[in-house]
């Protein structure tokens, strides 16, 4: 829901192909780059339109800022703003995916990403959710989130199921990731009796298993993700695989999801293509979203897309084509866009 002066407060789904894996400082260098661009960006467009009256402060709903929702979202609020000469975006540190349509739910945010899970869970009254959030659209897809299974240093397990009696973490409370963790447990015959969950971010995940805090964490994200690398680079942690005939007994379940890959050389010690389960992420907002805002965010995807992509690397990784699959219903603006470009049988 738009607001006049307010402080911004504090499917399974083919995945199309990624961008070929760069170096590891050229990744890390330009994620950690990308906040603060996104927020000089931010500041920029704000001091150039401050003679144009009061602007409508919208939210964008993001994750922790370990993950790559937070920063690629501030990217995309900055050039939104900048676009946009009626409204401010701000992107919004949250608990993640569930918090996030949450807040949509009861319009204290505006804008919001999400895995496809919680997306479908949500809105068809699934896991977490009493009360289907009928209203809820896709305004755009995002990139594919890869299961990242990490072990910490000297841990002798090849598989999940060797985690059995151990201390994972599964993600922050409120979070795609903690749903995700139940269902991936789920397809290794495991559930949180069988081990201590603990509700870590990723930021504290990569810290825990560095101290040997846990034995292992559960990190649905894209690659290369700050908090896997720390982990990886520093802690000596490593990954595990998933077993393909796990992945399909999670899909038949759960149609969300997809077999994934990590390509070898994003992460020290991983010189082999990893097997693991693959999710998309979603741009989300209320059905009764203005047009011109939706609209915003289509063309930021699509005619800006090369702008957004000087910012973030991720956009590189982001398909419009994933809209055929989306797993619930589309915003107004967006079939549109999908009935006039992505036709059916092209």
């Amino acid at each position: 829901m738009m607001r006049l002066d307010r402080r911004p407060p504090r499917l399974a789904v083919p995945l199309h192909p990624i961008v070929r894996p760069r170096t590891r400082l050229a990744l890390t260098s330009r994620l950690a780059a990308a906040s603060t661009l996104a927020t000089a960006s931010a500041l920029a467009a704000t001091l150039a339109c401050s003679d144009a009256g009061p602007r409508q402060f919208l939210s964008l709903g993001t994750a922790g800022t370990g993950g790559i929702y937070y920063p690629l979202g501030g990217a995309m609020a900055a050039r939104l703003s900048i676009s946009d000469p009626a409204r401010q975006y701000t992107a919004e540190v949250s608990g993640g995916s569930v918090e996030n349509v949450n807040r949509l739910r009861e319009r204290q945010t505006d804008l919001a990403f999400a895995t496809g899970n919680t997306v479908f869970e949500a809105f068809s009254g699934g896991q977490d959710y009493q009360e289907p959030v009928a209203d809820l659209r896709i305004l755009a897809p995002l990139y594919p989130n890869m299961t990242h299974i990490v072990v910490a240093r000297g841990s002798t397990a090849t598989s999940l199921a060797d985690l059995a009696g151990g201390i994972v973490s599964v993600g922050p409370p409120g979070s795609g990731t903690e749903q995700m963790s139940r269902q991936i447990l789920e397809a290794y015959g495991l559930t949180y009796d069988d081990v201590t969950p603990r509700y870590l971010s990723f930021t504290e995940s990569a810290t825990a298993l560095k101290d040997g805090a846990i034995d292992a964490a559960i990190i649905s994200v894209g690659y290369p993700a700050a908090a896997v690398l720390e982990a990886t680079t520093t802690g000596g942690a490593r990954l595990l695989p998933m077993a393909p005939d796990r992945v399909d007994a999670l899909r038949e379940k759960y149609p969300y999801y997809t077999h994934g890959e990590i390509p070898p050389g994003i992460y020290p010690g991983a010189d082999q293509p990893l097997h693991t389960a693959g999710i998309m992420n979603w741009v989300v907002a209320m059905a009764d979203l203005p047009d011109e805002v939706a609209a915003g965010v289509v063309r930021l995807l699509t005619d800006e897309r090369n702008e957004l992509a000087q910012v973030h690397e991720m956009v590189e990784q982001i398909h419009m084509e994933a809209l055929r699959d989306a797993p619930i219903a589309l915003h107004g603006v967006t079939q549109s866009w999908v009935e006039a470009n992505l036709p059916a049988g092209s």
